[in-house]
C-alpha cells in the first residue's frame, strides 16, 4: 500500500517547509495532492519528487533546470547537466582566484560568448569545468598570449561549436535533414532517451578526438605548403614597433 500525507506530514517526511513545497507547486516542480475534502493528500511520487528537486538544488541547478529534469521522465536529461566539476561551487570572484585568472582575460572570454553565466545552463554557481578552462588560458597568457588574441579564438571556437550543436540537436528532433535507415533515427532517440548518461561521454570523446586530429591533419597541410608560422622568422622589434606607432596601418595601406 502507497503512504498517504497531508502536506504537514509530508513537510515532516521530507525536511522541506510547507512554504517551500508549496512554493514547488506554483512554480510547476510539484503536482497538487488529490483533494480529499479539505484537505489534499499527496503519496509517494510526491516525496520522490521533493527529495530528486532538493537533491537537484544541493546541486545547484537553477528553478529553470530543475523544472526541466523533474518533468515528465526529466531523469534521462540527467547526463546532458552532469558534469566532472559539479562538486565546486564558486562565485565569479572565487573563479577568479581559483583559476589565476584575470579581469581582463575573463572579460574577453565572456564577451567571446565562451565563458557564460551559469544560469545559461541551468546552474547557479560556476564550477570546476570552469576554473579548468579558465585555468588553462590563464597558462597561456602567462606564457606570452595576449589575452585579446585569446578572446578571438574563443570566439571562433564559441561561434562554430554553437551552429555544430545546434545541428546535432536538429537530428534528434527532426531527422537533421539526412538519409537514414529505415528505424535508424528512432533506434538513436531510443538510446539517447534511455541512456544519456553513457551516450554523451561517448559523443565528448568523438568530439575531442575529431577535434585533435583535425588539428594535426591541418598543421600538417600547412607544413607541407610551407605556411605554418615560422617562429625564427618573426622579426619581434618590427612587430612591436608595428603595435605601438600611429598610424602604421595607414602607411602600410
Amino acid at each position: 500500500m502507497s503512504e498517504r500525507w497531508r502536506i504537514d506530514d509530508l513537510a515532516h517526511e521530507t525536511g522541506i517547509t510547507v512554504d517551500t513545497i508549496r512554493y514547488y507547486q506554483r512554480q510547476g516542480l510539484l503536482p497538487p495532492g488529490e483533494r480529499e475534502g479539505r484537505h489534499r493528500i499527496y503519496g509517494d511520487e510526491h516525496v520522490r519528487r521533493l527529495r530528486r528537486i532538493k537533491e537537484l538544488q544541493a546541486r545547484r541547478f537553477s528553478i529553470a533546470a530543475i523544472h526541466a529534469l523533474v518533468a515528465g521522465d526529466g531523469n534521462r536529461l540527467d547526463g546532458v547537466f552532469a558534469d566532472d566539476g559539479e562538486s565546486l561551487r564558486l562565485t565569479f570572484d572565487e573563479l577568479l582566484e581559483r583559476s589565476g585568472a584575470s579581469r581582463e582575460l575573463a572579460a574577453g572570454l565572456e564577451e567571446a560568448g565562451v565563458l557564460r553565466d551559469p544560469l545559461a545552463f541551468g546552474r547557479t554557481a560556476y564550477d570546476g569545468d570552469d576554473v579548468e578552462m579558465l585555468r588553462g588560458m590563464a597558462r597561456l597568457v602567462a606564457a606570452g598570449v595576449p589575452p585579446s588574441a585569446l578572446a578571438k579564438l574563443g570566439k571562433i571556437y564559441a561561434e562554430g561549436i554553437e551552429q555544430t550543436q545546434r545541428r546535432v540537436v536538429d537530428v534528434f528532433v527532426s531527422g537533421g535533414g539526412l538519409e537514414w535507415g529505415e528505424g535508424e533515427l528512432d533506434q538513436l532517440r531510443v538510446v539517447a532517451a534511455a541512456d544519456s548518461k553513457t551516450l554523451l561521454p561517448a559523443m565528448r570523446r568523438l568530439v575531442d578526438y575529431t577535434h585533435h586530429r583535425t588539428i594535426q591533419r591541418l598543421t600538417l597541410d600547412a607544413v607541407q605548403r610551407g605556411t605554418f608560422p615560422d617562429p625564427d622568422a618573426v622579426d619581434p622589434d618590427a612587430t612591436e614597433e608595428l603595435a605601438i606607432t600611429p598610424g602604421a596601418e595607414d602607411d602600410a595601406d
